[in-house]
């Protein structure tokens, strides 16, 4: 799945963010943490009935988003697995990836989601 929007916010002056390590402007990385959870949430990524994250195991910020990017995050489920305590509830481990227009890596999250079980699932097997 793949989704995208537009950067415009940015944390950093012209003048002040050439003498950075990012050598000009840079949008916070919480910003793009914030930006990945927005594409996350309006994106195709829909747990029966929603989901709760539980844990990042990993967040990464590999370069940063520069003014007029337009990031995009794909997911894939890693791993699923049922809860051992309650039947009705499942894990999923999920792998998103949020790129810059030209297609580099920005960030990367890996996450524990406490997910709803189907209530026709076999609670023998995983989600």
């Amino acid at each position: 799945m793949k989704f995208s929007c537009s950067i415009d916010l940015v944390h950093l002056s012209d003048e002040g963010a050439r003498s950075t390590i990012f050598s000009g402007l840079a949008a916070s990385g919480w910003y793009a943490a914030a930006i990945t959870m927005k594409l996350l949430v309006e994106g195709e990524l829909r747990p029966a009935s929603g989901g709760v994250r539980l844990a990042f195991e990993e967040l990464r910020s590999l370069r940063p988003m520069r003014p007029g990017d337009e990031p995009s995050v794909q997911s894939e489920i890693l791993e699923i697995w049922p809860s051992r305590a309650r039947l009705d509830q499942g894990l999923i481990k999920v792998h998103s990836s949020t790129s810059n227009q030209a297609g580099e890596a920005v960030q990367i999250a890996v996450a524990n989601l406490l997910v709803p079980r189907r209530p026709d699932s076999d609670h023998r097997r995983p989600v």
